[in-house]
């Protein structure tokens, strides 16, 4: 009788601690990519936070990857327990690197880039080209899309309206993040979950394909969607989030 209750009460508290661990991760991290700001994760932020996620937006400067990363850190070093970090773009760069940070339990790459070591956006898009017009370069080595493109390479399934605010409202980015090399991918050790944007014209869908494969991320594919996806379709985005915070940790 005695042994019974005994195993009785461990079989609770491990229960107890399967519950526990069950727990979604209720921390969110959002990493905007290049040419926009934070502002356009605007209608997935508004979706989690009523499901009652903690959101927080990085505002990184873009002038190098190695400032893009500290700012993404430093909204990290922020939070209160285990996050799901969310990458855009460029900033599936961004999170691959900082994703190694101990605060993260799960990566989201939204049509971004996921690199492996001795890789970069530039090489791999040689290997996958996109069917977007060259970006424009200032002398002092910045980048740009010509806001003549914007709507069509970048946001085609946006408002024309919105479309054209954003393209005269681009944060110029350093040419020299899309050359950036990530030694220790967080994808490795780290689960992910990916979107592949299926009409999108910056990052050619099979490069993000072949990202999601790689890292045997938790993948869906939305049709019709361009580079803007996070914006475009924001239902669909904050769900693929969600999945991640409800299972990232075991």
């Amino acid at each position: 009788m005695k042994y019974s209750r005994i195993a009785a009460a461990a079989g609770l508290l491990l229960g107890l601690m399967g519950v526990a661990q069950a727990q979604p991760v209720k921390n969110i991290v959002l990493v905007h990519g290049a040419f926009v700001g934070g502002a356009g994760w605007r209608p997935v932020y508004d979706r989690l936070t009523h499901d009652g996620y903690h959101v927080t937006l990085v505002q990184e400067p873009l002038t190098s990857f190695a400032e893009d990363v500290k700012a993404t850190k430093r909204i990290l070093d922020q939070q209160n327990g285990p996050a799901i970090l969310v990458g855009h773009s460029y900033g599936g760069a961004i999170i691959t690197e900082a994703g190694n940070d101990s605060h993260v339990a799960g990566l989201v790459y939204i049509a971004a880039h996921a690199l492996d070591q001795g890789e970069t956006e530039a090489i791999n898009g040689k290997k996958y080209p996109n069917s977007a017009h060259p970006f424009a370069k200032s002398p002092d080595g910045f980048l740009t899309i010509a806001p003549e493109n914007y709507h069509a390479d970048f946001a085609a399934d946006l408002p024309a309206a919105l479309a054209h605010f954003e393209a005269h409202a681009q944060m110029p980015t350093s040419a020299s993040v899309f050359t950036a090399n990530i030694p220790d991918p967080a994808w490795k050790t780290k689960p992910s979950w990916y979107m592949v944007a299926k009409a999108d014209k910056i990052i050619n869908p099979d490069l993000e394909r072949m990202y999601a494969k790689r890292a045997h991320s938790h993948t869906v594919e939305i049709s019709g969607a361009s580079h803007s996806v996070y914006e475009s379709h924001p239902r669909e985005v904050a769900a693929l989030i969600e999945q991640a915070a409800q299972h990232a940790l075991p």
